[in-house]
């Protein structure tokens, strides 16, 4: 990959449901010549949710016992907790005002629903396939501009004992979501055994600099030059929560010495 790189907010105005999100974004971009071969579009996850129609209206919602419970426990809205529930795997746990869910092999907050950026009285959930969507999008750019690009969906997210967001790609097409860094030589001739770069998580993060969390309308950004080959497709991956150190960890705590 290139050392230097460069990041271009795209300012599209309000996404409402149904609008064609791809269209959006290369009129933003001044049009075809906005884009160019090789170039990353990372996109905001509620964004892309709300243009495939998928908002919920909390007034058409009526909450479950179980729902009733965990909203009286965590201090949240019942209506909330109900989409949560319907959108999750499994709820981990909870803090007041968020529910800590395993959804389609990650664990995230409140399953990634969200009434951020949501039209009043709605929510959001996430895109029903990421990776599915990333690749419309994709050919829907192709097609308008000839030009052939990755694309990356986005979400913001915290981090275990950290405070503050920073993105994280739930979707991805045309680049590989991690680069395997396995049996390249560190600084001492070391050879790496477990180093994978989470390239599109970074790449996301960077994005979210100039596409902000607040009103500025910027859904979406342009990654030029940093050199990753395109491909047919890609998508990301998870592992197993037995894989994974947090997860392990945790479990092994409940069990207790």
């Amino acid at each position: 990959m290139n050392s230097s790189f460069s990041v271009t907010g795209l300012p599209t105005g309000i996404i409402r449901p149904l609008d064609p999100i791809a269209d959006r974004v290369v009129a933003a971009a001044g049009g075809p010549s906005g884009f160019a071969d090789g170039d990353i579009l990372v996109l905001a996850e509620t964004a892309v949710a709300t243009s495939e129609g998928n908002v919920i209206e909390l007034a058409s919602v009526t909450p479950s016992a179980g729902a009733n419970a965990l909203a009286e426990k965590y201090r949240m809205d019942p209506r909330v907790v109900e989409v949560v529930l319907r959108e999750s795997d499994s709820v981990v746990g909870g803090i007041p005002g968020f529910l800590l869910c395993m959804k389609n092999g990650t664990l995230l907050p409140n399953a990634g629903v969200d009434a951020s950026n949501a039209p009043p009285g709605c929510v959001t959930p996430l895109p029903s396939d990421p990776d599915k969507s990333a690749l419309g999008i994709r050919d829907r750019i192709l097609a308008l501009t000839g030009r052939r690009i990755g694309v990356i969906i986005a979400d913001s997210r915290t981090h275990a004992m950290r405070l503050g967001c920073s993105g994280v790609a739930i979707g991805a097409s045309g680049i590989p979501a991690v680069i395997d860094d396995r049996g390249r030589s560190d600084l001492f001739g070391r050879k790496l055994e477990v180093t994978k770069r989470a390239v599109a998580d970074n790449i996301a993060s960077a994005a979210e600099l100039v596409m902000g969390e607040a009103d500025e309308c910027t859904p979406a950004a342009i990654i030029r030059g940093i050199g990753l080959p395109i491909g047919d497709d890609y998508g990301i991956e998870t592992i197993e929560a037995a894989e994974c150190l947090f997860m392990g960890v945790f479990r092994d705590a409940k069990k207790g010495p």
